[in-house]
C-alpha cells in the first residue's frame, strides 16, 4: 500500500431489498454509494446464519472425518463435521451439537479455535471453528433430513496430509486445520 495514501473509501450503504428467501439463505440486492466518486452501484449479498466446523480429536489422536454427497459440487467431499448455528446459540455448543448430530461422537469440552468470514464479497455470515477434544462415540446420529453421512476416523497426520494433497479440498475445513496445526504441533 501507498504510504501516502489513506486507503480505500468506506462505501456508504443507501438501501437494501430483498430478491429471494429459502431455507438456507437470503438473497439482497444492496445498495452503496462510493463517497469520493459519487458512484451509486448495486450488489447482491447472501445473508446466511452463521455456521459452525468441528476439529473433534479423539484419545489415540485421531480426527472425526465425514463424508457426504455435496450438491453444489455434484461429487462426495470428505470433511469436518459442521452446520448451522442456531440464533442466539454460543458457537461452541452448536459445535458440540453438530458433532454430536452428525457423527455420534461428543466431548467433555469445547472451544472455539477462531472465526472466519466464508467470502465477505458476497455472504454476510461467519463460520466458527470450534475445537473438541477427548471426543468419543456417545450415541446414536440424528441426521437432517436430507443427510446422509459416512463417519470415520483417520490419525491426525493423514487428515493434514490429505489436505496438502487436495483429497480434502472444502475451504472451510482447510481453515480449521490450519488453525488446529499449532495447537497440535
Amino acid at each position: 500500500m501507498n504510504p501516502s495514501s489513506s486507503g480505500p473509501a468506506r462505501w456508504e450503504k443507501l438501501g437494501c431489498r430483498a430478491l429471494a428467501s429459502t431455507r438456507i439463505l437470503d438473497l439482497h440486492s444492496v445498495q452503496f454509494r462510493h463517497p469520493a466518486r459519487d458512484t451509486a452501484r448495486e450488489f447482491v449479498v447472501i445473508d446466511a446464519p452463521d455456521w459452525v466446523n468441528v476439529v473433534a480429536l479423539t484419545a489415540d489422536r485421531h480426527l472425526v472425518l465425514v463424508r457426504q454427497f455435496r450438491y453444489g459440487t455434484n461429487e462426495f467431499s470428505l470433511e469436518i463435521p459442521g452446520g448451522v448455528i442456531e440464533r442466539g446459540e454460543d458457537p461452541a455448543v452448536a459445535g458440540v451439537r453438530e458433532l454430536r448430530e452428525e457423527t455420534g461422537f461428543a466431548g467433555p469440552a469445547a472451544r472455539v479455535l477462531g472465526v472466519v468470514q466464508p467470502n465477505p464479497a458476497i455472504q454476510s455470515n461467519r463460520c466458527h471453528l470450534v475445537l473438541v477434544e477427548d471426543a468419543r462415540p456417545a450415541g446414536a446420529t440424528a441426521w437432517d433430513h436430507d443427510e446422509e453421512i459416512e463417519v470415520s476416523t483417520a490419525p491426525v497426520e493423514d487428515v493434514f496430509a490429505w489436505a496438502r494433497d487436495g483429497r480434502i479440498t472444502h475451504s472451510l475445513v482447510l481453515n480449521a486445520l490450519w488453525l488446529f496445526e499449532p495447537i497440535w504441533a
